[in-house]
């Protein structure tokens, strides 16, 4: 703000008799110190919600998923990203074969494993 402004101000705040100083007041120099903390409050509760809500579920159902991708065995029947359904042949570190046919066998990669299918 410039000084003329400044000035302008304070002549206005006489003229009103201090009834309108506190409002001048804190438009012309910002929010009391008290209320710099409580606008925060609604954001932080905004974040908190969408935590417990979305993000912390979601986090749950990738520690499960990637428990049972880490736990298959031959013999399980799983079913892969694209819907297919078949039994597991042979395990190894990253991949898995599974018998989606009888002498029909495909090689996957754990990832692409959505569920058991039991």
């Amino acid at each position: 703000m410039n000084r003329n402004h400044l000035r302008k101000t304070r002549l206005m705040l006489g003229a009103l008799g201090g009834l309108a100083a506190p409002r001048i007041a804190l438009a012309a120099g910002g929010a009391p110190a008290g209320q710099g903390l409580a606008s925060f409050v609604p954001l932080i509760l905004v974040i908190l919600i969408f935590y417990f809500l979305l993000i912390r579920p979601q986090q749950k159902r990738m520690k499960a998923h990637q428990t049972m991708i880490s736990e298959l065995k031959k013999g399980d029947r799983v079913v892969t990203a694209g819907g297919i359904i078949g039994k597991v042949t042979d395990v190894d570190e990253d991949t898995l074969k599974v018998e989606i046919a009888d002498k029909v066998r495909v090689t996957v990669k754990r990832d692409t494993i959505a569920s058991l299918a039991d």
